[in-house]
């Protein structure tokens, strides 16, 4: 049984929400969508936002972490085997996975992605280091490119996986660009991504104690992920494109501003007014119409 329209209504608005407030950068571009995509990507986001959430809660110990981790695994399961509507238990009350459940059936959600978001948030919780580059992109892959792949099945109405792997890319490019802007509030928390072959290369101990040629390093690699990744957009309907477009140049001036002055990148978190993020989502519409 289908769930009744109004219940799913009510479903994606709290989706909505949850995006709206807690997922500003990307909630600029979803909202360039047209209705339906629009809320399945809310779902995606407040489905990541909740797994997120259950990794950073540091007042938590890692054991309940995990635990936390396992019980959504289990329930996202549950909608997998039900389908929309029908997750029955704990699932048929939680907004979220009904949303998400909806949204599975008419886009054709990749489930491995779901799987491999989770994956990625207890390498965060088991406080993973990285020896390579190599193996930090397999941990961006999990967290971010996971994120790509079910937003580009929503874009395409699940006929997009031809074109996955620059999906994945531009997830990859967004979570570089996450890890240099929240480098030191990382290393606070006891997290380290930076890869330890690249620490040694320029002489740095360990965050935050970086050298401003590490950090425009880094962001260089950032950018030529982003150049691959947005290949994508010629393959995609123009309001979709426009969304990626919005979210990406989001992220790449944050990127500019870390490679132009990663001293102060070093000190507090960079960051776009709210100002500047509708005009960079303006103009991608602007630039898809044209």
């Amino acid at each position: 049984m289908i769930a009744p329209a109004v219940e799913l209504d009510l479903a994606y608005r709290a989706c909505e929400e949850i995006t709206r407030r807690e997922a500003t950068n990307f909630h600029y571009g979803i909202r360039l969508l047209p209705r339906d995509k629009r809320r399945a990507m809310s779902a995606v986001y407040a489905l990541a936002r909740r797994v997120d959430d259950i990794g950073d809660d540091d007042s938590r110990p890692a054991d309940e972490k995990l635990s936390a981790l396992a019980s959504q695994q289990a329930a996202l399961e549950a909608v997998v085997r039900a389908g929309a509507g029908r997750g029955g238990g704990c699932c048929a009350e939680d907004p979220v996975l009904v949303a998400l459940a909806d949204a599975r059936e008419r886009f054709d959600l990749p489930v491995d992605a779901l799987w491999a978001l989770i994956d990625g948030v207890k390498r965060d919780v088991l406080g993973t280091r990285y020896e390579t580059f190599d193996e930090l992109v397999c941990y961006c892959r999990e967290v971010a490119g996971s994120i790509g792949r079910l937003s580009l099945a929503i874009f395409t109405a699940g006929d997009g996986a031809r074109h996955a792997r620059l999906a994945d890319d531009l997830g990859v490019a967004m979570q570089l660009t996450n890890i240099l802007r929240d480098v030191r509030e990382d290393h606070e928390r006891g997290r380290v991504y930076l890869p330890a072959e690249d620490l040694r290369a320029f002489g740095c101990p360990s965050p935050p104690d970086l050298s401003t040629e590490l950090m425009r390093f880094e962001a260089a690699r950032a950018r030529e992920w982003f150049d691959r990744g947005l290949c994508l957009v010629a393959a995609l309907d123009a309001r979709s494109a426009s969304c990626v477009l919005a979210m990406t140049g989001i992220y790449r001036r944050i990127l500019e501003r870390i490679e132009q002055a990663p001293d102060r990148a070093l000190v507090r978190r960079v960051s776009i007014p709210a100002w500047e993020k509708g005009w960079l989502a303006a103009r991608s519409l602007a630039g898809m119409r044209t």
